[in-house]
């Protein structure tokens, strides 16, 4: 089963977190299971519009306890930030939404998404080699399922 992991901040703006419903909401239509690092923000809109569409999520938390309301599964780390290596090579794919130029969890992320052999695909996030930027939440999310198929 295909496995998009989304990253973003935690403090998201009104539009990040309608982009991230959007995409959850879209990973969940095509059969993919949504993973994130289980809190607020992007990672919470995100898991919401899967959860509205029926599909699966699963959050990577830093602590050990704790996640949004909208987890089917909670993986409780301890690790704090080393907790978004997990979170990105968990998906087949990495969707950024949001956080260009403040969010830098969302940017260690990428880093490790880049690093790793990752595709990225980014709406409205850091514009670093390796991003692909997307027009719009959509096309992050079907281009993320598009690499991720088996």
């Amino acid at each position: 089963m295909m496995q998009i992991a989304v990253i973003g901040p935690a403090d998201c703006t009104p539009e990040e977190w309608r982009a991230a419903r959007e995409t959850g909401r879209l990973i969940a239509q095509k059969g993919a299971v949504l993973v994130s690092g289980g809190l607020g923000g992007v990672m919470e809109a995100s898991c919401q519009g899967a959860k509205e569409s029926g599909g699966r999520t699963v959050g990577i938390l830093p602590g050990t306890s704790g996640g949004n309301q909208f987890l089917d599964i909670s993986i409780r780390t301890g690790l704090g930030h080393a907790r978004n290596f997990l979170v990105v090579q968990s998906g087949d794919s990495v969707i950024a939404i949001g956080g260009d130029g403040r969010s830098f969890g969302t940017l260690s992320e990428i880093g490790i998404a880049i690093k790793t052999g990752k595709k990225v695909f980014g709406w409205c996030t850091w514009d670093i080699p390796g991003v692909t930027a997307c027009e719009s939440p959509e096309v992050a999310a079907l281009s993320a399922v598009r690499v991720s198929r088996p």
